[in-house]
């Protein structure tokens, strides 16, 4: 059962029943905000029993005194609040909605907690929202449910500065929407996601003023986009291409562009993958789903930057008219290649979008994401995105919203001598070189169809599903990049 979270915000509140949560420190382990719900002094007594101090993201969750005003009461401790960044408040937040329980009612008090701002507190809300993110849209609903299968808890955030809190806020909530449709669209299954689906998805942002225009198979086929359609032979399911507008500076600026692989599902066609953990292919649209949370933000915070997304939308399927180990395709570009491998699908869709994406656009940088590879899940496991560039400035850009963030990137290496890897006998080049350097040819093609925009390719194939759970994020689709970008637009681009 998910829960509902309603914030709000108050400069006083008079606690009555539910649960009451404040924050310790390492000065003082129970705070003055806590004792104030618990009026027989019963407390101290338990915190002692627990040996809770303080220490960063530690919990203790305790039944209140018969005459507290207070169901129950809890602490968050957050070590020194002063050095805690912006994430780790996000974390804090994750910890209060972790002690929630079954109460519908919680008041969080932060009069004397530390806390050195509204945008703590504020970063605080997005962090708990965050953590109480789950998908069980499929799941049977049980009798105390509300008709939407979930439960509905307000949570009240008491701040002296309540109205700083509302307006920091506004923009959490924001990055909080866009994380949840990311996540939502990788979670959903394939046979109810597929590639006219998600385009439909897409559409749904001209709510917020986002112009949104849909690529059909026939107007594919008109712009060559040979690469692209070459995956989707094998599906009865057509493709899109889905390109989003946020037009939030002036006219004369040229965008950032964002472009996300959209294979909804992929079976690795007639170079089919093993039975073993397929399941998990219906989330090999990671990247387009961060563009399309990426998109949401900007539009809902009403981004002052001209901004692109695009996302090539496929299903990579097996069936007699799919395409084969062998065969040679002509892209967008002009460029043609050997397919060695029909798994290797991702590079096909993107190398047309990046290059309809210059072609139409020329963008100030273009940034593509994608669950391209298992090489980077060995080369850095599930904590790291894999980050290719051929610009340091956009590089270190990038590690930086990756830091304030904690959705980190590690710059992996692109040369010349790996493109010796995908040459071609018969072709411009392979869609893949062998084993070695896989996530790094893989790079090294794309960097093929990129002429001089200022360019970064993301792996996320180890950060976007199936990462080990967090104090902020629970379920198997983390939603990531979405952050990350939004950050990288708010630090360098927008007016």
């Amino acid at each position: 059962m998910s829960l509902s979270i309603e914030i709000s915000f108050s400069k006083s509140v008079k606690v009555s029943g539910g649960l009451v949560v404040a924050l310790g420190s390492l000065a003082a382990p129970v705070s003055a905000a806590a004792k104030s719900a618990d009026p027989a002094g019963q407390l101290d007594k338990a915190v002692k029993v627990a040996g809770f101090a303080g220490k960063s993201f530690s919990t203790v969750d305790v039944f209140a005194p018969v005459d507290a005003p207070a169901d129950r009461i809890a602490l968050v401790g957050t070590g020194d609040p002063d050095k805690l960044s912006a994430h780790e408040w996000m974390r804090v937040g994750g910890k209060i909605c972790s002690v929630i329980g079954k109460a519908s009612k919680v008041t969080v008090l932060l009069g004397d907690a530390g806390v050195p701002s509204a945008e703590a507190a504020a970063d605080m809300a997005l962090g708990l929202l965050m953590r109480a993110y789950s998908f069980d849209t499929y799941k049977t609903k049980k009798p105390e449910d509300d008709d939407n299968g979930s439960r509905k808890v307000s949570v009240v955030f008491q701040h002296e500065d309540a109205s700083g809190c509302k307006k920091a806020f506004a923009t959490r909530q924001a990055i909080s929407e866009g994380v949840e449709l990311a996540r939502n669209l990788v979670n959903e299954p394939a046979n109810v996601l597929g590639p006219v689906e998600f385009a439909d998805r897409a559409k749904q942002l001209e709510s917020l003023g986002m112009e949104v225009e849909i690529l059909t198979e026939k107007d594919m086929k008109k712009l060559k986009m040979e690469a692209l359609l070459g995956v989707s032979l094998g599906s009865p399911r057509p493709p899109r291409l889905a390109i989003m507008r946020w037009q939030g500076a002036k006219p004369k600026d040229k965008p950032v562009a964002f472009v996300g692989k959209g294979v909804v599902f992929d079976t690795g066609g007639v170079s089919i993958k093993p039975a073993s953990g397929m399941e998990d292919m219906k989330g090999d649209m990671g990247g387009a789903a961060a563009v399309i949370g990426l998109m949401h933000v900007l539009a809902a915070r009403k981004a002052k930057v001209n901004a692109i997304g695009i996302i090539g939308l496929v299903e990579n399927a097996v069936d007699g008219a799919a395409q084969r180990p062998g065969d040679i395709v002509r892209s967008m570009s002009g460029q043609t290649i050997e397919i060695i491998n029909t798994d290797a699908e991702g590079r096909l869709v993107l190398c047309d979008a990046l290059t309809y994406c210059q072609e139409r656009f020329k963008p100030a940088v273009m940034i593509n994401l994608a669950t391209l590879t298992g090489a980077i899940i060995v080369a850095l496991g599930p904590h790291h995105a894999g980050l290719f560039s051929n610009n340091d400035e956009l590089s270190q850009a990038l590690t930086r919203a990756g830091e304030v963030t904690e959705e980190r990137v590690w710059r992996m290496p692109l040369g010349s001598e790996y493109d010796k890897l995908i040459d071609s006998k018969f072709a411009d080049m392979k869609n893949t070189g062998g084993r070695h350097a896989g996530a790094i040819t893989a790079a090294q093609f794309l960097k093929r169809f990129v002429k001089d925009t200022p360019w970064a390719h993301l792996d996320i194939a180890g950060t976007a599903m199936g990462s080990p759970s967090t104090d902020i994020n629970q379920s198997w689709a983390s939603g990531f990049g979405v952050r990350l970008l939004d950050e990288l637009v708010r630090a360098n681009y927008e007016s």
